[in-house]
């Protein structure tokens, strides 16, 4: 029998042409149900990661958007109430250019919204962790 392995997902890193806003979600399902975060979610079999940016990007927020580089990667674990792992995924955060308009929450986002970067570096929403630092990192890249 084979031990289980972590499952590859990706974050849609999405700022407006002046770099003062980013687009975030709220999420509808656990992990992190009521949380701000990127868009994202599960690479499926046979696509990349640059491509699983833009398609969740699409289907969480009804934008579409150019990926680009990849800004870094991280790990969501969590444990049950036994203390065994009940997920781990691996998030490889991608950045998406070109993405305006408004967007319209969808697939298992409650809300998307731009959101002020100012906002988010000071963590002033109820967020998933670590979206202060790949924004940080994000508009370093720019």
């Amino acid at each position: 029998m084979s031990a289980p392995v972590p499952r590859l997902g990706v974050l849609a890193v999405a700022l407006n042409a002046s770099a003062s806003e980013v687009l975030l979600v709220r999420r509808a399902n656990p992990p992190d149900q009521g949380l701000w975060g990127f868009p994202g979610g599960k690479v499926d079999w046979g696509e990349t990661v640059e491509a699983a940016a833009a398609r969740e990007l699409a289907e969480e927020t009804g934008l579409t958007a150019r990926p680009g580089a990849i800004l870094g990667q991280t790990d969501a674990i969590s444990h049950d109430a036994t203390g065994a792992v009940a997920f781990h995924y691996h998030l490889v955060a991608v950045a998406c250019h070109g993405a305006t308009g408004a967007p319209t929450a969808a697939d298992d986002a409650l809300e998307a919204a731009w959101v002020p970067v100012e906002t988010v570096l000071a963590r002033a929403l109820p967020m998933s962790a670590r979206v202060d630092e790949v924004l940080a990192r994000a508009l370093t890249a720019r």
